[in-house]
Parts: C-alpha cells; structure tokens; sequence
C-alpha cells in the first residue's frame, strides 16, 4: 500500500516551495530538475513542456523521485519515491496557469514559448519519508 502525506506535509505542498523532481535519462543517469508543485489528493502534480528531458524520461519510465524543504523551516524536507500515474496535454494549460497563480500571482503563465505543448504530470507516492518525524 502507498503511504499518504499528513496534514503537516500537505501544509507544505500549499506554500510556494520548489519542489526536485528526479527523474531517469535514456542513459540510465539520473536527472533533476525543480519545477512548481501541487497536491491533488494523495498525488503530486508539476507541469512542464513537451520535448523538454523531465518530459522525456518521466515518458519513458515511470520512476521517479521527489523532494522538497519547508521554506519556512529549512529543518523540514519531504523525500518522496514514486511512480507517474498519469501524462496528459489535456488541461495542461489551466495547470500552468493555475501554478502561475500560486506562484507568481499572475492569471497566465507568462513564459509560455510559441509552439509549446504542456503536458501535466501525475505522481502517486510509493513510499514518502518526512525530516524531522
């Protein structure tokens, strides 16, 4: 069975923390890249750009890892191992701009590229590990 994130963890999802993700290259090596974060039930959901090596290796394996520190309290990070449960261009968009919001306080995701495709990503927790306990 997955673990779940408690109500402290999820406090920490809400404020404007950067979260890593690593993912795994088509090398075998691994890649780690902050992005902007939230929590949608018991899954991690980031946005990014079709094309793009986060896009690429979170396609092609599913494994991935996830951390994040409290920025209010840099004693208190949150190391997640997990599997991407979901990849879709469908509401991409409102994602990026609802991340746009909390993070910028803007309507729109301003640094949108001609061209570019979003793609949202989905990640259900297989095992999360909170510092302190």
């Amino acid at each position: 069975m997955a673990d779940t994130f408690t109500p402290a963890a999820r406090a920490i999802f809400e404020k404007n923390v950067l979260a890593h993700v690593a993912s795994i290259g088509s090398d075998g090596g691994p890649y780690v890249t902050p992005v902007w974060v939230e929590l949608d039930g018991n899954d991690i959901v980031i946005n990014t750009a079709l094309g793009r090596a986060k896009a690429r290796n979170l396609a092609s394996d599913s494994r991935v890892a996830v951390s994040l520190t409290d920025p209010d309290n840099p004693s208190v990070c949150i190391a997640v191992r997990g599997t991407v449960v979901g990849f879709t261009t469908e509401g991409a968009d409102e994602v990026i701009d609802r991340f746009a919001k909390k993070y910028l306080n803007v309507d729109t995701y301003p640094m949108r590229r001609e061209g570019e495709v979003r793609v949202t990503v989905r990640i259900s927790p297989d095992r999360i590990a909170i510092q302190p306990k």
